[in-house]
């Protein structure tokens, strides 16, 4: 039998799989998961510094928006999912760790439609290490390229079908870059796997929620800095012209925060360095980790 080994992950690691904690190696899930036959199921990411999770709640909540809106029952209430996450948290090899949550619709035989009667879900869940942005990406930001939108029409579901979103970040890395910039029919839609803001004289703009986007916990925590911070905040269609002129780009997402786009399409954005807005973003990001 060939040893388990997965470049990057230690093998004994805890996961939690179906109501059993684990190490990673004993980990075993049915071909016949329709996550795997079909990426019928839903995830998600939770963010953990010093071991304490941010913005639970709000992870939590998505999580149980994503389960309904694709009717999968599991019977868990939002303190389940709290304690899962919590535990696995405390558990970790990585005192900064974010915890991946998978649930799919559970293993049946192969057939489009739902299940019936319904069967157990699968519900997994991990830590990996977090990965903090880099002193050289905060001082000097990162590149970017404009990409056109691919994906399905309910992005606003954070779905385990991620091919589009697969395609699209390998994209970026073939190019060099380190994220892409999506557009739907010339209206700005968001990342491959983050938020996209577009800052121009002062005002911060945002897509809009709606099905064309994931709508990020960060997009709800630029919205509230901006508020504390007096900086005028838009929702609107952006369109790409609209982007290719911005003062200040950003990206946002539970594992790169906020960082800023300083080269979009081989140009450089602005001055071609993190702008006045990012570091007062960035700054009050910081000042609400040191506080968890």
């Amino acid at each position: 039998m060939t040893d388990f080994f997965i470049q990057g992950i230690p093998h004994d690691i805890t996961v939690y799989l179906n109501g059993e904690y684990l190490p990673l190696s004993q980990a075993k899930v049915s071909v016949l998961d329709r996550g795997f036959i079909f990426g019928d199921g839903v995830y998600e990411v939770v963010p953990a510094y010093q071991r304490k999770p941010f913005r639970l709640k709000e992870h939590i909540a998505r999580l149980v928006r994503s389960l309904d809106k694709v009717s999968i029952q599991t019977g868990k209430d939002e303190a389940f999912w709290e304690t899962l996450l919590t535990d696995l948290i405390q558990q970790s090899d990585w005192e900064d760790n974010y915890v991946y949550l998978q649930v799919t619709r559970g293993v049946a035989k192969r057939d489009h439609a739902f299940p019936n009667p319904p069967v157990a879900p699968t519900i997994f869940a991990m830590t990996c290490p977090l990965k903090r942005l880099t002193e050289q990406e905060r001082q000097e930001g990162v590149k970017a390229l404009s990409y056109p939108e691919m994906r399905w029409l309910h992005c606003d579901i954070k779905s385990i079908s991620l091919l589009g979103n697969v395609l699209a970040k390998q994209y970026a890395v073939a190019h060099g870059v380190q994220e892409v910039v999506q557009f739907r029919e010339g209206i700005l839609t968001e990342g491959a796997s983050s938020n996209i803001w577009v800052i121009k004289e002062g005002v911060i703009y945002a897509p809009k929620r709606d099905n064309r986007i994931l709508e990020g916990i960060r997009y709800g925590l630029i919205e509230e800095f901006a508020t504390q911070l007096n900086i005028p905040f838009v929702e609107a269609d952006i369109a790409q012209s609209f982007v290719e002129e911005a003062d200040e780009l950003l990206q946002t997402s539970a594992t790169r925060e906020v960082v800023a786009i300083t080269t979009y399409n081989h140009k450089p954005v602005g001055k071609g360095v993190p702008g006045p807005i990012f570091h007062q973003l960035r700054q009050t990001y910081d000042e609400v980790l040191a506080k968890l």
